[in-house]
């Protein structure tokens, strides 16, 4: 097939890229500019700006011939934002590009458009309650959780007026090889050694390995019963914060150092310093139910935590041997 992926330098993209290169897909990456990260197979279209797409900035030429367009590019969720006005900043790439694109697809004959969402279009916490579905009433509480869920909304009212299929995915945490942001910290604390007041938190968090996020986007490229459908993925396994440290330590053979704090204090503390948003993500739940991609499409993880976390561990030892 031929394939069309944007964000294909990001995190999820550049996964998804070798992955489809494995199995000998055609790929056509859209990048900012010529990247030498990618594979010589790849065929790269300079496109600049994603939110400057419209009529007379078109990439449609580009499009035609495409079976499948999978778009991961995003403005991502920041804990400190420091925008002027977030909401307008996510919705230019989140939502205004995502619809141009998508538009353009259509009209060039893609059969197949894949959008990485996110599971902030459900919630923040499942607390009190069962783990999110595909079923539930979306109810985003940030502004990137807001722009998500426009997207998906003009995405399937796209659908009602071309014959382009739509494929909707919303993960959750996803770690991996590259990570960045909150995970790639607790790895750094790990490795040195430091110790962390979470040795006694009981919560339940499902997060997605990122060889399985790339595993269900190649899964949804073909099959009919995935079109027009919105996916809840993860792990399968969801784990509370004290065990992912545990893992993590000992994936890169450190030693946990993990305090019994408890948790009240540590919510106290971090209200008075200004961190409230993060204590739930550290100490709240937040669980999804994947049954409907392995009813529907028979789909299973096919990674572990353990063997994602030590695929990490090992690239990490192998990239430092080869700097000394």
């Amino acid at each position: 097939m031929r394939i069309f992926v944007t964000g294909a330098t990001g995190f999820v993209g550049k996964a998804l890229v070798a992955q489809l290169v494995a199995e000998g897909h055609e790929v056509i990456a859209a990048v900012r500019k010529h990247s030498a990260e990618l594979p010589e197979e790849v065929e790269q279209i300079v496109v600049g700006d994603l939110s400057l797409l419209d009529e007379q900035n078109t990439i449609i030429n580009t499009l035609k011939n495409i079976d499948v367009v999978t778009h991961t590019a995003a403005r991502v969720h920041i804990m400190q934002d420091n925008a002027t006005d977030p909401l307008t900043e996510f919705r230019k790439l989140n939502v205004n590009a995502t619809i141009e694109l998508a538009g353009q697809a259509a009209k060039a004959g893609v059969k197949r458009f894949i959008f990485l969402s996110s599971i902030k279009v459900n919630g923040e916490s499942t607390n009190n309650r069962e783990a999110f579905t595909e079923t539930d009433e979306p109810k985003p509480e940030d502004d990137y959780g807001q722009s998500k869920f426009e997207a998906e909304q003009a995405l399937f009212e796209l659908t009602k007026s071309s014959s382009m299929e739509v494929v909707i995915i919303r993960p959750p945490l996803v770690y991996g090889p590259g990570v960045k942001a909150n995970f790639a910290c607790m790895i750094k604390i790990i490795k040195k050694g430091l110790p962390l007041p979470f040795g006694s938190v009981s919560n339940q968090r499902s997060m997605l390995a990122i060889d399985n996020l790339v595993d269900f986007i190649t899964l949804c490229m073909t099959p009919p019963a995935a079109a027009n459908q919105v996916f809840l993925i993860a792990d399968g396994k969801d784990i509370s914060t004290t065990d992912l440290l545990k893992k993590i330590a000992k994936a890169y053979q450190r030693p946990p150092r993990l305090i019994p704090v408890p948790i009240a204090w540590m919510i106290f503390f971090a209200k008075l310093a200004g961190k409230q948003n993060i204590t739930d993500r550290l100490f709240g739940n937040l669980q999804i139910n994947i049954n409907k991609s392995n009813q529907l499409l028979g789909w299973q993880p096919v990674t572990s935590m353990e063997q994602q976390l030590n695929k990490m561990a090992e690239l990490d030892r192998n990239s430092t041997f080869v700097k000394h």
